[in-house]
C-alpha cells in the first residue's frame, strides 16, 4: 500500500516537471545559457577584432582572468567608470522616487469622490505608459529640440527663457531632458499601483482623524503614507533595479551624449547599461563589455538587497 501511494506521488510530481519542462527550457536557452556564457566572455580578451582568428592563436582571443575587471575597477578605466556609477545613481533615484511622488500626487487628486471626471483623467495619465517608450522617447526628442521643438518655444512664449535652451547638446540639460522623460514614462504606473492602494485604505481611518481635527498633512503623514508602505517598498525596489539597468531613455533620446571630454566609451548622459552596450557593439570589446555587464547586476543585486533590508522584507509574517 505504501508503495503504491509513493508510486502515484512520484509519477504525480513527474507529471508536474512535465508540464514545467517548456518554461524551464525556455528560461535555461533564453536566460541561463546567455548568463554563462556572459560571465566566460569577461575572462577573455575577445573582442571584433581576434574573434576571427581562433582561440588561443597569436592573434586570437585567449584567457585573461580577472583583467577587464581590472581594466574597469583599478585600470585606466577608473576614471571613467566611476563618475559614471554616480551619474547611474542620481539618474536612478531620481527618477525612482520623482516617478512615485508624481502618481501618488496624481492618485490622490483622482481618488477624491468629489471628481466626477476622475475616470476620463485616468485614461488620459495612463496614456504615456500605454504608448511604446520607444515612440515616446522619439517624440521627445523632437520636443527638446533647440531651433524648432515645442518645449522651447513654450518656455519662451510665456517668458520663462530668453534663449532657447540647447536640451541635447549641453550637459546639464541633457542630463535634465533624460530625467524628464524617464519621468514621463514612469509615472503612469506608480500612479495605477498608488490608486489601487488608496481604495483600500478604510474610510473609517480618515473619518475618525476628522473627528479628531486632524490636518490633511497628518491624515497624509500618520495615515496614508503608512498604509502605502507594504505597497510601495517591493514597488520602488523593483522599480530602482529597473531605471539603474534602464537604457531606453538614455540611449533613444541622446545616443548617450553630448560627448565627454576624455571619455572612450560613455558621454555625459550615458548610464551604465547604455555605456556597456556601447563598449560591446560600437568598440566591438565584447569581453570588456561582459565584464561591465557582471558589475552591473552585481550593483543592482547589491543595492537591491541593501534596500530589502533597509525596508524590513526580509521580516517574517507574523501570524
Amino acid at each position: 500500500m505504501a508503495k503504491a501511494r509513493k508510486s502515484i506521488t512520484l509519477r504525480n510530481s513527474m507529471q508536474g516537471y512535465r508540464y514545467l519542462s517548456p518554461a524551464i527550457i525556455s528560461i535555461a536557452i533564453l536566460s541561463v545559457l546567455p548568463m554563462l556564457y556572459t560571465i566566460f566572455i569577461a575572462f577573455t580578451n575577445y573582442t571584433l577584432k581576434n574573434q576571427n582568428y581562433g582561440y588561443g592563436t597569436a592573434s586570437g582571443w585567449k584567457m585573461v582572468g580577472l583583467y577587464q575587471f581590472q581594466q574597469v575597477l583599478v585600470g585606466p578605466l577608473k576614471s571613467e567608470f566611476f563618475p559614471l556609477l554616480g551619474w547611474t545613481l542620481i539618474f536612478t533615484i531620481v527618477s525612482t522616487l520623482g516617478a512615485f511622488a508624481i502618481g501618488l500626487i496624481f492618485a490622490m487628486a483622482l481618488s477624491d469622490k468629489n471628481m466626477k471626471e476622475a475616470f476620463i483623467y485616468k485614461g488620459l495619465l495612463v496614456i504615456p505608459w500605454a504608448l511604446p517608450g520607444a515612440i515616446t522617447i522619439i517624440s521627445f526628442k523632437g520636443l527638446f529640440n533647440s531651433q524648432y521643438g515645442a518645449i522651447n518655444s513654450i518656455l519662451m512664449q510665456f517668458h520663462l527663457i530668453n534663449d532657447p535652451v540647447l536640451w541635447l547638446t549641453t550637459p546639464m540639460a541633457a542630463r535634465v531632458a533624460v530625467i524628464i522623460v524617464n519621468l514621463w514614462l514612469g509615472f503612469p504606473y506608480m500612479m495605477n499601483i498608488c490608486i489601487g492602494a488608496l481604495t483600500a485604505i478604510p474610510d473609517a481611518y480618515y473619518e475618525a482623524a476628522n473627528i479628531d481635527g486632524a490636518s490633511r498633512w497628518q491624515k497624509f503623514k500618520k495615515i496614508t503614507l503608512p498604509s502605502l508602505a507594504s505597497v510601495s517598498y517591493p514597488l520602488l525596489i523593483s522599480n530602482f533595479a529597473f531605471n539603474f539597468n534602464n537604457f531606453n531613455a538614455a540611449y533613444l533620446l541622446t545616443e548617450g551624449g553630448p560627448a565627454k571630454s576624455g571619455s572612450s566609451f560613455a558621454g555625459w548622459t550615458d548610464i551604465i547599461g547604455s555605456a556597456t552596450f556601447k563598449m560591446s557593439v560600437d568598440k566591438g570589446n565584447f569581453g570588456l563589455g561582459a565584464a561591465m555587464s557582471i558589475l552591473l547586476f552585481i550593483i543592482i543585486g547589491t543595492l537591491s538587497l541593501i534596500n530589502m533590508k533597509i525596508s524590513g522584507q526580509f521580516k517574517e509574517v507574523e501570524n
